[in-house]
């Protein structure tokens, strides 16, 4: 017996292991293909737990009606499957990640994850709630009693998981290259389909036929425990999707900020299956209803930021409060019957699956604000209120309570984002605003773009600023430095690019003869900045908007030598990776004049990026320099912070540039970024800036 557990429970590990490692390893692989959005995470979430479901359902399926004896049938089948999925997984290497477009982001996330990992990862899922059936019904075969559903073994594979997990960012991505980690990872999966082979043939050489009627003793669950076996995961769900939303807009759509959300979800899942008495629920739901109540009225001071480390603290204690409640509930209302438990796991991932879709995808279609945040504090609350309805009337005052308050908070922050709203909507790659007020010294009419929470560009309505570049785009900017001294000769028209478009800012630095040529991925922000901005259509140069990734776009397009390109493509606060690495350099390089300049905008309150970029610089044999400037609120400009890049050894040698440029303090230990490596690790600033 315990020989079998030792089999059971180490496929179990390995199958979890190797799910959730190719998770934050399939998604990194596809965020270059759209623009590095911090939403392509999210969706690959709603991929993962909807292929978990139909890794469920198929158990499920295999396991029911007269394939529940049909051991034969099982083995058969479900070999089958695993030899159908090697050769998937085969090809899925051969040919790469396909579809390249940011035209439809969902499908072709969706697409591309189904033809590479898609029938080795539907085999991972359905490993876990599989081998709880086989193990009990072995079990009882050789004890003569129906044995118990070992519970444990969820719990075990949620071990491997949060392994998986937390081995990514610390130790995989900062020294494995992703083809690297493709290769280990298939060598995982092949060791995985031989531990299943054993178990197929253990299962099958010592356990005959299984009666349904031999745990009819114990009573059938009843239908509310049902319901709550998906409400209460789909909650969960939405607690880790909206806190993941929230960190990866905010911060960096990077694994680290994926994995940890993640993390503390699968603990409390260990917690709740493997320490049950872990789970204190009066204490638990107290600790619950403060920290809803806490971050909740956080969420009305829009104008309050804490260091970056107490933000992501503070939203994985809410999580793993919230999470804990749900799953520590869900595991006490566990079926007794062993026929039970792939029903049951079914629909635990149904509730998962359908809580990341609402977060993934439904919500950025009904709402054109972001309140994903306050609606999974609500669903939360009112979630509870159905868990704890049957304890008094003490609970159901609580929780009736709590849910009329924070569906209150959702409420008030519609009223509050579209207040001096002149347009607000959202798509995959953000939830952008424009409002309207007044200029803090001027009094004169303003309006502002707004990315979450970030400001992406202002203008001011006046005579004198109009025309004025505001924020991060000031004339004695690194970017204003470089448009100023770019060309020896001084009335020749320049040809600019521009890698992100925002209020179209940089615009305002267009003399006639110009050209400027914007890059923007988000379909979104051109009708803003051309309706609601004026800085383009005021410009006299010639101005180009090219649709979709600007490394796309520059890939296909012939040399345009740009005197001066600059890459600003924020998304959020948060930097898209593959404009950032030494093949992204490269073409850079191939489209630049001779002594071109490379500005790249990295005012981030979170990453020291500099050191980097002069390591990319140092890689494409050009000088690099760092451009700090202060705020100047009569004028409407930020700090601001500029790496700039050139072949030109005069350029900095300049007195204009040389009193404001400084050279770059190097990291140790820093690598340099290539498309099959990056780590944003090292260069993570814990501090407040």
């Amino acid at each position: 017996m315990p020989s079998r557990r030792l089999l059971y429970g180490t496929t179990a590990f390995l199958s979890a292991f190797l799910l959730f490692l190719i998770e934050p390893l399939a998604a990194k692989q596809i965020l270059p293909i759209l623009g590095g959005s911090s939403a392509v995470w999210l969706t690959c979430l709603v991929f993962f737990q909807t292929t978990l479901l139909v890794g469920y359902l198929y158990a499920h399926w295999l396991t029911r009606g007269r394939r529940n004896s049909d051991l034969r049938f099982q083995r058969r089948t479900h070999q089958a499957m695993l030899t159908f999925a090697c050769v998937a997984l085969t090809f899925g290497l051969l040919f790469g990640p396909g579809l390249s477009s940011s035209t439809h982001p969902v499908a072709t996330i969706f697409w591309s994850l189904t033809r590479t990992i898609g029938l080795p990862f539907l085999m991972l899922a359905s490993t876990s709630p599989l081998l709880q059936l086989w193990l009990s019904r072995s079990e009882a075969d050789t004890s003569g009693r129906p044995a118990p559903v070992w519970f444990r073994l969820f719990a075990l594979s949620n071990v491997g998981s949060l392994l998986a997990l937390l081995a990514y960012p610390a130790l995989i991505e900062p020294h494995l290259t992703l083809r690297l980690q493709r290769a280990l990872w298939a060598l995982g999966f092949c060791l995985f389909v031989v531990l299943s082979w054993f178990v197929i043939r253990s299962q099958s050489s010592s356990a005959t036929v299984f009666a349904p009627e031999a745990d009819s003793a114990s009573e059938p669950s009843p239908r509310h425990h049902r319901w709550l076996w998906f409400l209460l995961p789909m909650a969960a769900a939405m607690q880790l999707s909206a806190v993941t939303a929230h960190l990866t807009i905010n911060i960096a759509a990077i694994p680290l900020l994926w994995v940890l959300p993640l993390a503390v979800y699968l603990i409390t899942f260990i917690l709740a299956f493997d320490r049950p008495a872990f789970y204190r629920r009066p204490i638990v739901v107290r600790l619950l209803v403060v920290m809803l109540a806490s971050l909740g009225y956080a969420m009305t001071k829009t104008d309050f930021s804490l260091p970056i480390t107490l933000t992501i603290l503070f939203f994985l204690i809410e999580c793993f409060v919230a999470c804990l409640f749900c799953h520590g509930e869900t595991y006490s209302l566990r079926p007794q019957r062993a026929s039970e438990s792939t029903l049951f796991y079914l629909l635990i991932a149904g509730g998962g699956a359908t809580g990341t879709f609402l977060v993934g995808i439904a919500f950025p279609l009904l709402f054109d604000g972001n309140y994903d945040l306050a609606i999974a504090f609500f669903v939360t609350a009112l979630v509870a209120l159905a868990a704890t309805w049957r304890d008094g009337w003490t609970q159901r005052l609580l929780w009736g309570t709590a849910t009329v308050l924070l569906f209150s908070l959702t409420f008030m922050l519609h009223l509050y984002f579209t207040r001096n709203s002149l347009a607000a909507m959202r798509d995959f790659y953000g939830s952008l605003r424009v409002t309207q007020g007044f200029a803090p010294v001027q009094q004169a009419p303003m309006r502002t773009l707004l990315h979450g929470t970030i400001q992406h560009g202002t203008q001011i309505f006046s005579p004198e600023l109009s025309h004025h570049p505001t924020t991060y785009y000031a004339a004695d900017s690194g970017i204003g430095l470089a448009l100023r001294f770019c060309c020896n000769d001084a009335t020749r028209p320049r040809k600019i690019g521009v890698i992100g478009l925002g209020t179209g800012t940089l615009a305002a630095f267009g003399k006639a003869g110009d050209q400027i040529e914007f890059y923007e991925i988000d379909p979104q922000v051109e009708p803003i900045a051309r309706n609601l901005f004026t800085y383009l259509r005021d410009s006299p140069a010639k101005i180009t908007v090219v649709p979709g990734d600007a490394r796309t776009s520059l890939a296909s397009e012939p040399p345009q030598r740009f005197d001066v390109l600059a890459i600003d493509a924020f998304s959020g606060d948060a930097i898209p990776l593959h404009l950032l690495t030494a093949e992204a350099i490269q073409l850079y390089l191939r489209h630049l004049a001779p002594d071109g300049i490379l500005a790249f905008h990295v005012s981030n309150q979170y990453l020291d990026l500099p050191p980097e970029l002069a390591l990319l610089a140092e890689n494409a044999h050009l000088q690099s320099r760092n451009v700090v400037t202060g705020s100047n609120q009569a004028r409407g400009e930020f700090r601001a912070e500029w790496v700039l890049m050139t072949a030109d050894p005069a350029f900095f040698d300049r007195n204009e540039i040389a009193s404001l440029a400084d050279h770059i303090h190097r990291r140790p230990h820093l690598r340099l970024w290539t498309d099959d490596y990056s780590s944003l690790l090292p260069i993570l600033q814990t501090g407040d800036q």
